[in-house]
């Protein structure tokens, strides 16, 4: 598709703010205005379609993705969204570990560990370790908290929350990386860790390493977009 605007600008709107393409308010996927809380998000909306080119590139649209999801998704059933998120709790990556006696179970342990029991005394949780891939179902009570939680987050949150999940596989990691004072990077390599160790023992592949800088990338942006969407 051709590029068909000339500029992109933020604008007050009803409820936020909207970017503007040459004057005229831009709509979901769905065909809702897409009005936003903030207008430091607004802004950063109105920069992906400026930074386009004279050929679009529907990938460059991460933040309108989100927003779209926001809106056409999560406040059309939040509780639908919420449901969506829970399972990365159930199978969350940094609860599922090698073998107590392999050195990867003691790399795991120093760099997972310490997320989990700030989660756990952050959500008044308990999570069960695990040894091995079989999985192990959480306590009803630790789900029951962890959909509360959920629960109580804006839309623009949730909407981040789902790929900083689904990105590290862990709602663990994701939830951290909510935080006003999170290092969105140094999270994405915690999740990370087994590629990085297999990388360490095999060597690193060029075609494995452009996918995780494109999913960091993504991790990142994601986090920005949670913060952006609470800097009111």
């Amino acid at each position: 598709m051709k590029r068909f605007w000339k500029e992109a600008a933020p604008v007050a709107a009803e409820g936020g703010w909207q970017v503007a393409l040459d004057g005229r308010g831009v709509k979901t996927q769905g065909g809702k205005p897409q009005v936003v809380p903030t207008r430091a998000l607004a802004d950063a909306l109105a920069a992906e379609w400026t930074g386009q080119g004279e050929e679009v590139d529907p990938g460059a649209f991460v933040m309108r993705d989100m927003a779209d999801y926001a809106i056409d998704v999560v406040m059309a059933d939040r509780a639908a969204a919420v449901a969506a998120l829970l399972p990365y709790g159930d199978t969350d990556t940094l609860l599922y570990r090698a073998d107590p006696d392999e050195a990867l179970h003691r790399r795991q342990h120093a760099e997972w560990e310490p997320l989990v029991t700030a989660a756990e005394a952050q959500h008044g949780v308990t999570f069960i370790r695990v040894s091995g891939i079989i999985h192990r179902a959480q306590p009803d009570a630790t789900t029951a908290q962890i959909r509360a939680q959920l629960e109580t987050l804006d839309p623009f949150t949730l909407a981040a929350l789902r790929t900083l999940a689904g990105i590290s596989a862990s709602l663990i990691v994701g939830l951290a990386a909510l935080a006003p004072d999170a290092d969105a990077g140094a999270l994405f390599d915690t999740a990370h860790l087994e590629e990085a160790w297999q990388a360490e023992l095999w060597g690193k592949d060029a075609e494995a390493e452009a996918r995780n800088a494109a999913r960091r990338a993504a991790f990142e942006t994601a986090a920005r977009f949670a913060g952006l969407a609470r800097n009111a």
